[in-house]
């Protein structure tokens, strides 16, 4: 891998694996480190990597460096803390409605299972597909289906308990 392939790799894939570790630890802070030093891990080893597989690579690597961090620190995850909703012009009942639904969602969320809750928020959040989420994940589509499904099960328990 040259200069000029690892500088093309990190422009188009920081933000990405930035995400995917925000996904996984719900704070900013810990996901841009995670990032960089995948970027690091991979500049170090540049002469051994294959330009056409780095993207997974760099998926995996974030991936084994955010297992490292919760062994160590045993993050909790706490996505929505800087994370705001815009809810403008509407009744204040509307609004306090939208408050309690919010604080139930991120409650749920929080109680999600950590590989459904990455899932639901690479599809939801970030808009990708299955098949992008399996390729960054290291899992299969099908695995997906079955993270999200579960996923979309635990939160209509979540939110809807009478039900």
């Amino acid at each position: 891998m040259t200069n000029e392939d690892f500088k093309r790799l990190f422009d188009s894939q920081f933000d990405s694996v930035r995400r995917y570790t925000l996904y996984r630890s719900g704070d900013a802070d810990v996901a841009t480190d995670l990032a960089q030093e995948t970027f690091l891990a991979v500049w170090e080893k540049r002469g051994k990597v294959d330009i056409k597989s780095s993207k997974g690579l760099l998926f995996k690597i974030a991936n084994d460096l955010f297992i490292s961090v919760c062994r160590k620190e045993k993050l909790q995850f706490e996505f929505f803390k800087n994370y705001t909703f815009r809810f403008d012009g509407h009744s204040p009942e509307e609004i306090l409605v939208f408050e309690q639904l919010k604080s139930d969602y991120e409650k749920a969320l929080k109680k999600m299972p950590e590989k459904q809750r990455t899932v639901f928020l690479m599809n939801r959040a970030e808009g990708l597909k299955y098949h992008e989420i399996a390729a960054q994940s290291g899992i299969t589509v099908k695995a997906v289906e079955k993270r999200m499904k579960l996923a979309l099960e635990f939160l209509k328990h979540a939110l809807n308990p009478n039900e």
